[in-house]
């Protein structure tokens, strides 16, 4: 099966390879979003994933296309971080999924409110470079204890059951 990953971020290929056997064709893409480079909602990062997945699909000529997109969401508590993943077949609708949600501390928030993008905002606070291809925000903010690959192997986990679940029936 040849699955077709729609970004070239290291943290999200690995992802993907964490919830599939070494028998499949990997290639990675970089595939457009087609949303804000910071997704401001749940629904814009969903489109984003799902943008990712059908474009992947399309473009690598694949069997299966991933799409993996982090944004931030407006609460009433605060902004939080989400995380949205789409797979893609040629036979059905894309799959979807949501993951974990954590607050961001208000010294982030404002500056993504004031329309900063998160990756070099936690690269900036954190005081270190590529934070969004390695322990991402949520690492960050949980002192490693759930890293940017955890958090997107949890998604996969949620479409790659979808996906199995739904081709047996």
């Amino acid at each position: 099966m040849k699955i077709i990953i729609g970004s070239k971020n290291p943290a999200k290929i690995s992802a993907v390879k964490n919830c599939f056997s070494d028998q499949h064709e990997f290639v990675d893409l970089d595939i457009p979003s087609g949303v804000n480079e910071q997704p401001f909602s749940d629904d814009e990062t969903i489109k984003g994933a799902i943008n990712r997945a059908v474009g992947a699909l399309k473009q690598g000529n694949g069997d299966i296309g991933i799409g993996l997109e982090g944004g931030v969401q407006e609460t009433s508590f605060g902004l939080l971080i989400c995380n949205w993943g789409a797979l893609a077949t040629n036979e059905r609708e894309p799959f979807i999924a949501g993951g974990a949600r954590i607050l961001l501390p208000e010294e982030v928030a404002a500056r993504l409110r004031a329309g900063e993008e998160l990756g070099p905002v936690m690269d900036d606070y954190a005081k270190m470079q590529n934070v969004s291809k390695h322990e991402g925000a949520v690492g960050i903010f949980t002192s490693g204890s759930i890293n940017r690959v955890d958090m997107f192997t949890h998604l996969m986990k949620l479409l790659v059951g979808q996906y199995t679940y739904y081709s047996s029936r």
